[in-house]
C-alpha cells in the first residue's frame, strides 16, 4: 500500500492558464488540474479511459461532433481514443483519472498541453 500526500506533490506549470500534480500507480494516473478562464487544451486523443472529476468551475467538452458542459460537482467519463478538446469558462479544478498509466506524460511527450493555449 502507497499513501500520498497532494501537499507534496510537485505542481508542474504547463502555461500560464494551466498546471498540475500527477500520481502514477502501477495502472493509473491521478491528477488534480487547475485551468484558468479561457485555457484551452488542444484536441487530442489517447489510448486511456479517462474520468473527469470536475470540483470548481465550468468546462467545456468538444467531442464526438458536439460540445459538452461539466459543472462543478459533475463527472465527465471519455472512452479511449476520442478525441477531445477542453475549454475553461471559469476557473476549474479537476480530478482526473487515466486508465492505463499516462505514459506520454510519465515521458514528458505532452507538448500540447504545454503550448499555452487560451482562446
Amino acid at each position: 500500500m502507497q499513501t500520498y500526500d497532494w501537499s507534496t506533490v510537485p505542481l508542474e506549470q504547463l502555461s500560464p492558464q494551466a498546471a498540475r500534480k500527477v500520481i502514477h500507480t502501477g495502472r493509473m494516473t491521478v491528477a488534480r488540474l487547475w485551468l484558468k478562464a479561457g485555457a484551452v487544451v488542444p484536441e487530442h486523443h489517447h489510448e486511456n479511459e479517462q474520468i473527469t472529476m470536475l470540483a470548481k468551475g465550468r468546462l467545456l467538452f468538444y467531442m464526438e461532433g458536439g460540445v459538452h458542459t461539466v459543472n462543478a460537482g459533475q463527472v465527465m467519463v471519455i472512452p479511449p481514443n476520442v478525441p477531445h478538446r477542453v475549454e475553461a469558462i471559469e476557473d476549474s479544478e479537476a480530478t482526473d483519472l487515466f486508465s492505463p498509466v499516462r505514459e506520454d506524460w510519465r515521458r514528458g511527450d505532452d507538448a500540447y498541453l504545454r503550448g499555452g493555449g487560451s482562446k
